[in-house]
């Protein structure tokens, strides 16, 4: 899971025409905590991409599918799909040198900057000029204008992190993902981000700090060369508060009042010229890695549909060994994120595979790489289906269902695009559970998952989580605070395992309700997303 610390409350929720559904089949919480138990086992070392770790835990996923009577899907006839990958590490101490006013200071890697491996330059020295360009987000089409006026070819950008705040906190996710195509679009070279108050509240420097050591990974295409989406940005480094206050000293506008812009209500800073450079210097380490996505089909039986696929995923891969660690626990095994997400995967499975009836479309089943590094695996697959002639018509992933409660709800980000969103709901209520909004609007969970990587494809796409009801909020809060992404995300966390099997049942039903409807999902006329990414397509109504 790669959202960062989240602790809002719960919202409102809502309903809508139950569709009809068989009750479907009794899933244990013997089954689900069977498969967390051994994923998240300390043997399988965080199942890092790449790792022995990763490669046991592909391979008992492997063998579930096969065990199910599945169909492999994966390269040659096997389970499994490749993924090459370039790693990328710092060789020696890398620096970041600002000179502001004619003045000079060089900044260590790891200690007030974090600085990003090249994948691209094995001994990378770039000095550009540098130019703040707000959020740096450059669609005039949209109301967001934050180059007009700016001349940053050959530049480093310096840009706010985040989107601004009252922005619909999908379109402004989507945005700041892609702010480096963005600044490439114009010229620019590298990139500079400062965070804002929100972001510090939300993510501690700390938090960067302990894995500012960790590799850059990318997949790697048939010709070697590895993918990068903005090739032409060389350079990339997050500055701490100190370090931001030290660039922006003297400059036109004071960082105290650009940060307090930015945290009012619609706030958007405008950008200026800054009186200065910055130098990048780095030796870059590269080596050759692969990991596999594990993917498997269950055919469907109505002809007419054979060609239209229903994907589930669920990322396989978690952080592996905590290098800065300290004490003798330095696995961070990964137990809710997402070994229950991919229990919860193969149990659908199993109970679809078993079923005297069976879906009409076929449905896939992939336990993805590389999410930690960026939703590489997912990436991957996208772009490579597995499908032949067919389409994949709808994903439905489960990365890090919180399960420490008792289930009242669960979340579909993203519903409210498609028309999956009638068919969640319907499939939620057909087990007594509530389908409830996105509680964390403002953090725009939507475009941080897996899932994402096949919205921008064009595929109506969920992400299921737990959800907020009764003690949700609370717990869910308190996870990501203390154990998401640490060490502690183990099996010592007091799990709720009849919750457990309650998600896993109601998962069953919203891909068995997908597979079987009559029509397959469209996004809603207008979406941003649908107009983004399939613009050519059919579209669904917009609901009123």
């Amino acid at each position: 899971m790669r959202f960062w610390l989240i602790l809002a409350a719960l919202g409102t929720s809502f309903t809508a025409p139950l569709f009809a559904q068989n009750p479907g089949p009794a899933i244990t919480p013997d089954e689900i905590r069977a498969h967390v138990e051994f994923l998240a086992d300390d043997a399988l070392e965080g199942r890092n991409a790449g790792t022995r770790g990763y490669d046991i835990a592909a391979q008992y996923v492997a063998s579930q599918y096969r065990g199910m009577g599945l169909q492999p899907k994966g390269d040659d006839g096997s389970w499994k799909q490749i993924v090459n990958f370039r790693e990328a590490r710092f060789e020696g101490k890398p620096s970041l040198t600002l000179t502001i006013n004619g003045k000079s200071q060089s900044f260590t890697h790891g200690e007030n900057i974090i600085m990003s491996k090249s994948l691209l330059d094995k001994n990378l020295n770039l000095e550009a000029p540098l130019v703040f360009v707000g959020y740096g987000m450059d669609r005039p089409d949209l109301g967001l204008d934050d180059y007009a006026g700016l001349d940053v070819k050959d530049k480093i950008v310096v840009a706010l992190s985040g989107f601004p705040k009252g922005l619909n906190s999908e379109l402004g996710a989507h945005l700041s993902s892609v702010k480096s195509q963005m600044a490439e679009a114009r010229g620019a070279v590298g990139i500079i981000s400062v965070q804002t108050k929100q972001s510090m509240e939300r993510r501690p420097w700390e938090r960067y700090q302990q894995r500012a050591n960790e590799p850059s990974l990318s997949w790697v295409a048939p010709d070697g060369t590895p993918f990068d989406r903005a090739p032409g940005i060389r350079a990339g480094s997050t500055l701490s508060e100190a370090v931001s206050q030290i660039l922006f000293s003297g400059a036109s506008s004071a960082l105290d009042a650009i940060l307090a812009e930015a945290d009012a209500e619609g706030g958007r800073p405008k950008g200026f010229p800054l009186n200065a450079t910055a130098r990048f210097n780095s030796s870059n380490i590269w080596q050759s890695v692969s990991s596999p996505n594990v993917i498997a089909m269950l055919p469907g039986s109505d002809p007419a549909l054979a060609n239209e696929y229903v994907l589930m995923t669920a990322h396989l891969d978690g952080l592996g060994i905590a290098e800065a660690a300290e004490g003798e626990d330095n696995i961070r095994n990964g137990a809710m994120d997402n070994a229950a997400g991919v229990a919860t995967m193969l149990e659908v499975a199993r109970q679809l595979a078993k079923s005297d009836v069976p879906p009409r479309r076929p449905i896939l089943f992939a336990a993805l790489t590389g999410e930690e590094d960026g939703l590489l695996g997912a990436d991957y697959l996208a772009r490579n289906p597995v499908v032949g002639d067919g389409e994949v018509v709808a994903v439905v992933n489960f990365d890090m269902p919180v399960l420490l409660y008792e289930l009242q709800d669960i979340v579909a980000f993203g519903a409210e695009n498609s028309s999956l969103g009638p068919m969640v709901d319907a499939a939620a209520n057909s087990v007594n559970l509530k389908l409830s909004p996105d509680p964390l609007p403002e953090e725009g969970i939507f475009t941080r998952s897996d899932h994402y990587r096949f919205v921008q494809q064009g595929i109506p796409s969920v992400f299921l989580a737990t959800g907020f009801g009764g003690e949700g909020g609370a717990q869910f809060g308190d996870f990501l605070k203390n154990h998401y992404h640490q060490i502690s995300d183990d099996l010592a966390l007091p799990f709720n395992w009849d919750a457990a099997a309650l998600f896993a049942q109601v998962n069953y039903q919203i891909v068995r309700t997908v597979a079987d409807a009559d029509e397959k999902p469209l996004w809603y006329d207008g979406n941003f997303f649908g107009e983004e990414f399939a613009g050519d397509m059919e579209k669904a109504p917009a609901p009123e």
